[in-house]
């Protein structure tokens, strides 16, 4: 019975560390950037967009595809780079224990 309670004394402290985490996440910022950096995206831990900066030479109302293609590229940028601090947050809080494959917290 005794390590039962140890068990679900352990499951509280990770759910609390989760909750401090996401809240963490929450505040920090990652961004990625394409085109030698004429465009750059800024995601947050949770994966929301933050802020988008374009140079203004990529402006060209006659090659929008350009425009889209970098922006699509900037923001896989940033948001592997979220993914890459998640997972390093997650095996530090898991003890260095690594996760299952396909496992992704906290969302």
């Amino acid at each position: 019975m005794k390590n039962l309670q140890n068990m679900m004394k352990q499951a509280q402290e990770l759910q609390s560390k989760m909750a401090d985490m996401q809240a963490k996440l929450a505040e920090t910022e990652m961004s990625g950037e394409a085109g030698a950096g004429m465009v750059t995206v800024t995601l947050n831990g949770k994966g929301e967009m933050r802020r988008i900066k374009l140079d203004k030479a990529l402006v060209d109302p006659d090659d929008v595809e350009t425009l889209e293609d970098l922006i699509v590229a900037a923001t896989n940028t940033a948001k592997k780079r979220i993914e890459e601090h998640v997972s390093g947050e997650m095996s530090k809080m898991a003890g260095g224990l690594p996760l299952p494959p396909g496992m992704k917290l906290p969302f």
